[in-house]
């Protein structure tokens, strides 16, 4: 058996990118998403079903890759984190 190749790879680099860009696509077109919704859209409409997205997933991808241009807050009335563009009309003031 092989070793494992340690590392990101070129494939692994391209699904990477096209994630973020299909992400923020959907956020800056939809603010007030959660990502629930994202999912949803990537999964279904976009096909990127190889990626295994689940809500979870995307809350914990926004944060780590889309932090500088994307930002959160809670709806309190469906109890789930929403997300915009950092300085979006939708957000609360009090963030």
């Amino acid at each position: 058996m092989p070793p494992r190749r340690v590392g990101p790879g070129a494939q692994k680099l391209a699904r990477l990118e096209r994630l973020k860009i299909e992400v923020l696509d959907f956020i800056l077109a939809n603010p007030g998403c959660s990502a629930q919704s994202i999912v949803g859209n990537l999964t279904n409409d976009k096909q990127m079903k190889n990626h295994g997205l689940t809500p979870r997933k995307v809350g914990f991808f926004i944060p780590r890759y889309l932090k500088s241009r994307v930002t959160w807050w809670q709806d309190h009335k469906a109890g789930r984190r929403v997300y915009g563009e950092i300085g979006c009309k939708v957000a609360p003031d009090d963030q």
